[in-house]
C-alpha cells in the first residue's frame, strides 16, 4: 500500500508502522519513542526482543535526546560520515525505551542521507527506529516491491524508488577514545581508522548487540551455495542435478559454461556491486529453482561488506 509523505507522517504519529526509503534498505519504521509501534516491528519482522533497533534523527544536533554520552572520537565520526550509511553506538540515556535498544545500556543512532527519509524526519519531528522491512534473517527490501514480497500487501510503504547503497549501514561502536566495529558496511574499516588515528578494539568478549549479526541473515527463500572462484562454481554445475540459478562477479567468455542455469551479473566496481546485490537475488529468488550459486566477490577491502552479506546469506 503506497502512501505519500502527509499520509507517513499521519501514521507514524499514530503509532503505526510505515516503510520508508533510506539510501541503505528500505527500513520498517515507527516512532521510536513509542513502546506500542516499537513492538509492531518486532512482531511484523519476527524479530527477538534482544535485538536492538537503530533510531534515525534528522541531525547530530538530535543525539543529545538519546545519548548519555558523545565523546569527541564520535563527533569527529558523525561529522565525517554523516548524513550516510554509517551508525554510531553510544551509551544510552536512562528514558530510552529499552524496547528500541533490545535492553541494552547502548543505542543505536544514524542520520540517513535519503533525501524523502531525511524530509520524513524534519516534517514529523520525529525519531524513527527502522529495521530493514523484511522477515528477521530474510533478504533485505531495496525497493517499495521488494517490501510487499517479503511483508505483505497491507504495509504502508514511502516509494523513493531504489536505494542508492543498497546494503546496511557500517556500525561503530565508540565508547570514549576507543572504537569498535560491530558491522561492515560500504564505510570501510580503513576509513574509520584514519580518522580515529587508531585501529578499532579487536577480540573483545562482550561486544555490544547490533543489528546484522547473526550468522543467518540477508537470506533468499532459496538456498545458496557460495564459490570461492568462478571456476569452482562452473565445476559444481557440471555435476549438480538440481536446478540453479547464479550471481557472478563480471562478465566473462566462460559464462557460456553454464546452459543449463540462468545466471545475473554484478559489476565488478564495488561500490555498483553493492548497490545491485540484494536486487538481483530478489529477482533470481522469483526464478523458482532449487538453489542460487553465488561466485564470492574479491577478498579485498571494497569487497568485505559484500562478502559479509553473502556469507551470512549462504550460512
Amino acid at each position: 500500500m503506497l502512501v505519500d509523505t502527509k499520509q507517513a507522517i499521519v501514521l507514524l504519529k499514530q503509532g503505526q508502522v510505515v516503510a520508508i526509503p533510506t539510501e541503505t534498505v528500505y527500513g520498517l519504521a515507527a516512532d521510536a519513542s513509542n513502546d506500542k509501534a516499537l513492538r509492531q516491528i518486532y512482531a511484523i519482522k519476527q524479530r527477538p526482543a534482544d535485538n536492538p533497533l537503530i533510531v534515525h534523527i534528522a541531525a547530530a544536533s538530535q543525539i543529545s535526546d538519546w545519548a548519555a554520552e558523545f565523546p569527541p572520537l564520535a563527533q569527529k565520526l558523525a561529522k565525517a560520515f554523516w548524513p550516510g550509511p554509517f551508525t554510531l553506538v553510544l551509551p544510552a540515556k536512562p528514558h530510552v525505551s529499552l524496547i528500541v535498544r533490545g535492553n541494552q545500556p547502548t543505542v543505536a543512532l544514524r542520520v540517513p542521507s535519503h533525501e524523502l527519509a531525511l524530509q520524513l524526519l524534519k516534517e514529523s519531528g520525529l525519531a524513527l527506529a527502522a529495521p530493514s522491512a523484511n522477515k528477521f534473517t530474510q533478504l533485505s527490501p531495496t525497493t517499495a516491491s521488494h517490501v510487499a514480497t517479503s511483508l505483505g500487501e497491507d504495509i504502508p510503504v514511502l516509494d523513493g524508488g531504489a536505494c542508492k547503497v543498497g546494503i546496511e549501514s557500517t556500525i561503530v561502536s565508540v565508547i570514549g577514545d576507543d572504537w569498535q566495529l560491530l558491522r561492515l558496511g560500504m564505510v570501510s574499516e580503513a576509513s574509520i581508522e584514519t580518522l580515529a588515528g587508531k585501529p578499532a578494539l579487536k577480540n573483545q568478549v562482550d561486544l555490544p548487540k547490533a543489528p546484522g549479526q547473526h550468522l543467518l541473515h540477508y537470506s533468499p527463500k532459496t538456498p545458496i551455495k557460495l564459490f570461492p572462484s568462478r571456476e569452482a562454481l562452473i565445476n559444481y554445475v557440471k555435476v549438480s542435478k538440481k536446478s540453479c540459478a547464479a550471481l557472478l562477479i563480471g562478465e566473462g567468455e566462460d559464462i557460456d559454461k553454464l546452459p543449463n542455469c540462468q545466471h545475473l551479473t554484478l559489476s565488478k566496481q564495488a561500490m555498483q556491486a553493492a548497490k545491485q546485490l540484494y536486487s538481483a537475488l530478489h529477482t533470481m529468488d522469483a526464478f523458482n529453482v532449487e538453489q542460487l550459486l553465488v561466485e564470492a566477490p574479491p577478498n579485498a577491502p571494497e569487497w568485505l561488506a559484500i562478502l559479509d552479506r553473502l556469507t551470512r546469506a549462504a550460512h
